[in-house]
């Protein structure tokens, strides 16, 4: 990319698209950065002296600054001042600051720019921030904390903040001596100065902004060295840091284990792994990895079993981005996917070799593949590798689509080539490309050569085109022989000519009686000879990416075939998506599915059950607003449908029960209690009596969020005032969680009034902000009532969630989509036409999208569940 001579953003014709990207006249090599931050003003000191690499003659820099105060600026070129007092000026629109000077510096030049600098230690979990907690004593403690990703490094100092311009790091932190300090690399040294510490640390690898990593408050710490490295967990005094040892040793297992699979050493001298109380989700920072206190610490006597599968999958997610993000790093944040889809399916198939009791790849068709299926459904989803020109684009794209759809696109290379193929090109790659940048043809190449397949040529149409396809079945009986059709599907089932121009290279995977034989549909149409039409299925085991269209008379023997034993674990639980999925687009009617989950009570398996469960769900979502007649009748149909096996499986839970079956458990406890099972509603009041007694063991950990829900779905203000003691009082982190995501089940208008007074009120945290809503958008009453608050809130939560982060997005997404009528949509349309959305456009259209389809579904296929329910007497003929 060609650089320009104005300053600011680059814009020449070399440039990709557009990019709002900083020009090429120079490059950083190393930055000194010093931070020293004041808990009294909540502001830090900085000064950074940047080494750069003069690519032509020049009289500016260009560099990335966003709310930073710079005090001066000088420049010196090869050993010589060139500037003490340049001209300082800023586009504060794409948050840019240009140094300008009188004197050219030469290309080649030994140049360095020196800033000096005032930032805040912000509240919005962006850039060098401040975080809190309570002490016993109920005092307010502050630290100081960093998040970089995606562009917020240049909150904290200025910055060449783009993924490519990778250059090298020395930070020294000052603070006060009691506090501990923590970076990316290893401390070298710690002096005293003016009272203070400096700690300063060894200077790191090559590496990108969006990981530079800062710590600095009071921590305590557990140690491991059974790794070749230290690797530390760190938590605030008001944590029990006992209960960080079960991440602490996955992560020694995991490094060790990566290590091996990628061929490639750690190249860092230590592993912190770091509880921030104010933090969302968790940050892969080189050697100092940010957590959310949910995603890292963990009591074995109170977690539940899915709480600690998503903790251990979390870690390992983490410290796949070691190696893939870190080490090799996208050129560019439209290939943000090659980060994150290969951290999500390294992180499954960790999980999956140290925990294969855990049956994760099971559990992956009705989690991650369907994620990626509910987002690129949508007119509104965006490719793989989707284009971003300007910084407010980028946080949008941290969605389903670079996680779960690159995560399985993934796992159909690795279904395609092999696993072990798939490895070797792994390791090829971060050895060809350790250090760099890369692009999604480098990865293609590496994978080719390795195995020898034209791997870009099938790969790369799934990157780079938006949705998937639906494949319609035929059969041809008098031959054997079945005719597959290839279209892109829409859950709103109005694809346009226009959009149905993509012709994917889609792995049938046709399973037979003879096994299962790979076969590839590279064109609209084909046929293929099947030696038994008794018994056939597409898409074996649900690695690919589309769904799946049969016949009602194929559909049936299906079923009849899963009953014999014939279709795995994964074909079942995908059967029952994909027809869900069909008949919410109107490609199948909505009875069909509800004669097919009627026939599936037999079944056995969690993943089956749960999957199940999960099409039942966006049924009565999408009918939640019908009439109440309608409403009961699925609801007691559900309650139906599971109760039996509720009762068999029984809601008690001892040590012979496998992790599986703990969860198989708590859901169809859950299901059942939720669709008004009188047993185990009773049971719920019961358990819930006895903690409310003292018994603090009454309820298990893995029904907890059930027992809640349904107690306060029953109860009133007893209920709920219990429910919010528990969230204030556990010492159990997880209870606490708990409790938060399950207080908006209460369908009282009182006590919805409470919860969403509660959810934007100073006692719960930012990333906590949306988690008693959650509930909320299970009722009516908690829909309407929770949009009403957004609008008349609008202007807080923007100041409470700046649009930046996607926070606000991911609010306007959940609030919003709930609806299914036409008035509600124009309402939504109505209040953001004078909002600016530019932050979070995208996720709004997502969401005005999932209306319309709810919208369609409801006109389509009313009359049809109401006669399938009449049939069945669940509802009353009219």
């Amino acid at each position: 990319m060609c650089g320009t001579q104005t300053g600011g953003v680059s814009r020449s014709a070399d440039n990709i698209d557009g990019r709002e990207i900083l020009p090429t006249n120079v490059k950083p090599l190393h930055y000194n950065l010093t931070l020293e931050p004041n808990f009294d003003k909540f502001t830090y000191d900085g000064t950074v002296v940047i080494d750069l690499q003069v690519n032509e003659e020049t009289s500016f820099i260009s560099l990335n600054s966003n709310e930073i105060e710079i005090h001066s600026a000088a420049i010196s070129s090869q050993g010589s001042v060139v500037e003490t007092q340049p001209e300082i000026s800023l586009n504060k629109d794409v948050q840019v600051v240009t140094i300008r000077f009188s004197q050219a510096i030469a290309a080649g030049s030994d140049t360095q720019l020196t800033l000096v600098f005032t930032g805040v230690l912000n509240d919005n979990m962006a850039g060098f921030y401040r975080s809190s907690y309570k002490t016993e004593s109920g005092k307010t403690e502050y630290l100081a904390a960093s998040q970089m990703e995606a562009t917020d490094a240049r909150r904290a100092f200025p910055c060449f903040d783009e993924p490519s311009l990778k250059a090298r790091f020395t930070v020294t932190l000052i603070a006060d001596k009691s506090m501990t300090c923590l970076s990316n690399m290893d401390i070298v040294s710690e002096t005293e100065t003016r009272g203070k510490k400096a700690v300063k640390f060894n200077t790191s690898p090559l590496m990108s902004t969006y990981l530079i990593a800062f710590v600095v408050g009071h921590f305590n710490f557990i140690e491991t060295n059974t790794f070749h490295i230290p690797i530390r967990v760190y938590a605030t005094p008001d944590q029990d840091i006992g209960h960080g040892r079960f991440s602490l040793e996955l992560a020694a297992k995991t490094l060790d284990f990566y290590e091996k699979a990628f061929a490639s050493q750690f190249p860092l001298p230590k592993m912190d792994m770091v509880v921030i109380p104010d933090f969302e989700g968790a940050m892969e920072n080189w050697g100092l990895v940010t957590y959310q206190s949910i995603y890292l610490l963990l009591d074995e006597t109170t977690i539940s079993a899915s709480r600690k599968q998503i903790i251990a999958e979390t870690v390992q997610h983490e410290l796949a981005h070691q190696w893939f993000g870190n080490l090799v790093t996208m050129d560019f944040w439209d290939g943000l996917w090659l980060n994150e889809g290969f951290a999500t399916w390294m992180s499954w198939y960790s999980c999956n070799v140290f925990y294969p009791e855990w049956k994760v790849w099971e559990n992956y068709v009705v989690d991650n593949l369907q994620d990626a299926f509910s987002l690129d459904s949508l007119r509104s989803s965006h490719p793989i590798e989707v284009p971003v020109k300007r910084t407010d684009e980028i946080n949008q794209i941290f969605d389903e689509i670079s996680y779960s759809k690159g995560s399985a696109v993934l796992r159909m290379i690795s279904k395609y080539l092999g696993e072990d193929v798939l490895l070797q090109g792994i390791r090829n790659y971060i050895k060809t490309h350790a250090y760099g940048n890369t692009k999604t043809s480098d990865l293609w190449a590496a994978l080719a050569n390795t195995s020898g397949k034209p791997v870009k040529s099938v790969m790369e149409t799934w990157t780079m085109n938006v949705g998937f396809p639906v494949i319609s079945v035929t059969e041809d009986k008098d031959s054997s022989i079945i005719h597959v059709k290839q279209n892109r599907f829409l859950r709103t089932n109005d694809v346009r000519a226009d959009e149905d121009t993509v012709i994917y290279p889609v792995m049938l995977a046709l399973r037979t009686t003879q096994g299962v034989e790979d076969l590839m549909l590279a064109e609209r149409e084909g046929s293929f000879k099947v030696p038994d039409l008794d018994f056939f299925k597409l898409n074996a085991d649900h690695s690919g990416l589309y769904r799946t269209s049969y016949s009602s008379e194929r559909l049936a023997l299906l079923g009849q075939a899963a009953k014999l034993g014939k279709l795995t674990v994964e074909d079942r639980a995908g059967m029952v998506a994909d027809a869900g999925a069909l008949a919410a687009s109107g490609h199948q009617r909505t009875s069909s599915i509800l004669e097919m989950l009627q026939s599936l009570n037999y079944e056995t398996e969690f993943v089956v059950w749960s999957q199940m469960l999960n099409v039942l769900e966006t049924l009565r979502t999408a009918w939640i607003f019908k009439n109440g007649e309608t409403k009961d009748a699925l609801k007691d149909f559900q309650c139906k449908l599971v109760s039996e096996k509720a009762h068999e499986l029984g809601w008690q839970f001892s040590d012979d029960d496998d992790h599986v079956r703990q969860q198989f458990k708590a859901l169809l406890f859950g299901a059942a209690g939720m669709a008004d099972d009188a047993t185990i509603v009773q049971a719920a009041k019961n358990m819930f009596s006895s903690l409310a007694d003292g018994n603090l063991s009454a309820v298990h950990p893995n029904i907890r969020d059930n027992v809640f829900k349904i107690v306060l779905k029953h109860g009133g203000v007893k209920e709920f005032d219990l429910v919010l003691d528990r969230l204030r009082n556990s010492p159990s982190s997880d209870e606490k969680f708990s409790a938060l995501c399950c207080l908006g089940a209460a369908e009282d208008p009182a006590l919805i009034r409470r919860t969403l007074d509660l959810a934007i009120s100073t006692e719960v945290k930012s990333q906590d902000l949306t988690e008693p809503l959650s509930c909320l958008q299970k009722h009516p009453a908690g829909i309407e009532a929770s949009w009403a608050w957004v609008k008349s809130n609008w202007d807080s939560l923007v100041k409470r969630l700046p649009p930046s982060l996607d926070k606000l997005g991911w609010l306007v997404q959940m609030i919003t989509s709930r609806f299914c009528t036409e008035e509600q949509m124009k309402d939504v349309e109505s209040f953001f036409s004078s909002v600016d959305t530019k932050d979070f456009d995208r996720s709004l259209e997502q969401s005005l999208d999932a209306i319309r389809v709810k919208i369609h579904w409801l006109q389509r296929d009313c009359e049809d569940v109401d006669t399938w329910l009449s049939k069945n007497q669940y509802l009353k003929a009219a």
